[in-house]
C-alpha cells in the first residue's frame, strides 16, 4: 500500500463524521456576538484556548476553565495546541512506545470494556506469565523496530501473592533497560514498597489510568475505586518513577466526563509524565461490545485540551488509532499528540502495522523521538508548579 493510498483510504469501520460543535463553542470568550458584530470584524473574539496557550504551569486548573478551552471553537483549539506543543517540543519528534501482554486474561476486575475480565465471554482466554525467552525477544524486536520505550502489561488487579511473578519482572526490567531503552509496567495496583522495587530495577514508567471522570467511573468499573487508582499513582510518583495516566473515550461517557478526567489529570501534584488518550475499540463480548466509535474531532479535542493545560507532558494517541487514516491521524500529531504504540496489537486488540507507521512517519515528515533516561519523578529538575513563570523544555532543532 503506497503513502499516498495510506493518506487518502476511506475508513472501512462505521464512523460518525458530524462534528461536535455545541453554541459554546461556536461562540467565544468575548462579548456575545450580535448580527452587527458579525458583519464588523475588526475586533476579532478571543477563545479560551487563546486566553490559557503559553500561559504558566499549573496544576491549579479549574474545571470551569478546561471546559471552556474544551469548548473553544475546533480550528482555534487545535492551532493553540499546536502552539503549545511547538514551544515544549521539537513538533517533529514522536516516541514509538511497545506494549506486550506478558500475563493475558483470566482478570477478576469488571472494567465493561475490557476482553481480559473473567467475567465476560470473550475470544480472550487466561493465559500464563511469558517466559523469559519471549519477552527479552519481544523487546529486542521492538527496539530493533524503532520502538525506544518498551511497557509490560499484566491482567492483574494487583501483585498480592504475585511474589515469584513479581520477581521475575523485576529481572525483565534490568534486562531491558540494559538493552538501553525505556522501560514502562502496568501491573494493577501498587503498594509503596514494590513501587520502590520498581524504581530499584531500573524502570522508567508505570502506567495506571484512570479511564475516566470520578463521576461517571462508577458505571464502568465496580471492583476498583477511582481513589486506590489515584493512590497507586502516588506511590509510583513518590517513589521517583514517571507516572503514565490517561483515559478513554467512547465510553458512553458525557463531554463533561472528559473534561472531568483531564481536570483530575492536570491538577496531580506532578502532571503525568505521559497521558494517553485511548479511543475505545468495543470488543464482542464485553458490556460496552454496541459502542459507537468516536470520530477523530473528538479526539483532536481531548489531545489539545491536554496539550494546552499540560504543556510538557507527553500525550499518546494510543488504542483506536487502527481506525484513523493518516490525515485523520496527522491532526492529532498536529493538536498535540507526540507519542504512539506501535506494532501489530496493544495486549489483545489491533494495531496499526509497523510498516504502515513508517510509511506514515516518512508522509508526515515525522522522526523517532530519543529515549529520555533522565526523566522521573524524583528528578530534580522536575517542572515546578504555580510560579507564575512560564517554564520551557529544551526543543532541539
Amino acid at each position: 500500500m503506497s503513502a499516498i493510498r495510506l493518506a487518502t483510504q476511506p475508513l472501512r469501520s462505521a464512523r460518525r463524521f458530524y462534528g461536535t460543535a455545541t453554541p459554546t463553542r461556536l461562540a467565544a470568550v468575548s462579548p456575545q456576538t450580535t448580527a452587527a458584530a458579525v458583519q464588523n470584524t475588526a475586533t476579532p473574539a478571543i477563545s479560551a484556548a487563546a486566553l490559557h496557550a503559553g500561559g504558566p504551569l499549573r496544576n491549579d486548573w479549574s474545571r470551569e476553565e478546561i471546559q471552556a478551552i474544551f469548548d473553544s471553537p475546533f480550528m482555534d483549539l487545535m492551532y493553540h495546541g499546536a502552539k503549545v506543543h511547538r514551544e515544549n517540543f521539537n513538533a517533529r519528534e514522536v516516541q514509538q512506545c511497545t506494549l506486550l501482554s506478558i500475563k493475558t486474561g483470566g482478570c477478576t476486575e469488571d472494567c465493561k470494556y475490557c476482553p481480559q475480565s473473567s467475567r465476560y465471554n470473550t475470544v480472550v482466554k487466561a493465559q500464563k506469565m511469558l517466559d523469559t525467552g519471549e519477552v527479552l525477544e519481544s523487546a529486542q524486536r521492538a527496539k530493533d523496530a524503532g520502538s525506544t520505550r518498551f511497557c509490560m502489561g499484566a491482567a492483574w488487579r494487583d501483585l498480592a501473592g504475585r511474589k515469584s511473578n513479581f520477581n521475575k519482572i523485576l529481572g525483565y526490567v534490568k534486562a531491558i533497560r540494559g538493552m538501553g531503552m525505556e522501560v514502562c509496567c502496568t501491573l494493577g495496583m501498587l503498594n509503596e514498597t514494590q513501587a520502590k522495587q520498581l524504581k530499584e530495577a531500573g524502570l522508567t514508567a508505570y502506567n495506571h489510568n484512570l479511564d475516566t471522570s470520578r463521576e461517571f467511573y462508577p458505571k464502568i468499573i465496580s471492583t476498583r475505586s477511582y481513589d486506590e487508582r489515584l493512590e497507586t499513582i502516588g506511590n509510583a510518583q513518590d517513589a521517583g518513577i514517571s507516572v503514565c495516566s490517561g483515559g478513554i473515550i467512547g465510553l458512553g461517557e458525557q463531554e463533561e466526563d472528559r473534561v472531568g478526567l483531564l481536570h483530575t489529570l492536570s491538577n496531580l501534584p506532578k502532571h503525568p509524565e505521559s497521558v494517553p488518550v485511548n479511543a475505545l475499540l468495543a470488543v464482542e463480548g464485553t458490556p460496552l461490545e454496541k459502542q459507537e466509535p468516536v470520530s477523530v474531532f473528538d479526539m483532536v479535542r481531548m489531545i489539545a485540551t491536554a496539550r494546552i493545560i499540560m504543556p510538557q507532558s507527553m500525550v499518546r494517541l494510543s488504542a483506536g488509532r487502527v481506525r484513523f487514516s493518516v490525515a485523520e491521524q496527522a491532526m492529532c500529531f498536529m493538536a498535540g499528540a507526540n507519542s504512539i504504540f506501535t506494532g501489530d496489537k496493544l495486549l489483545t486488540t489491533p494495531n496499526n502495522e509497523f510498516t504502515d507507521d513508517q510509511k506514515m512517519f516518512q508522509l508526515l515528515g515525522l522522526v523517532p523521538k530519543p529515549p529520555n533516561f533522565e526523566q522521573g519523578s524524583d528528578n530534580p529538575d522536575q517542572p515546578k508548579y504555580d510560579n507564575g513563570i512560564k517554564i520551557k523544555a529544551e526543543v532541539s532543532a
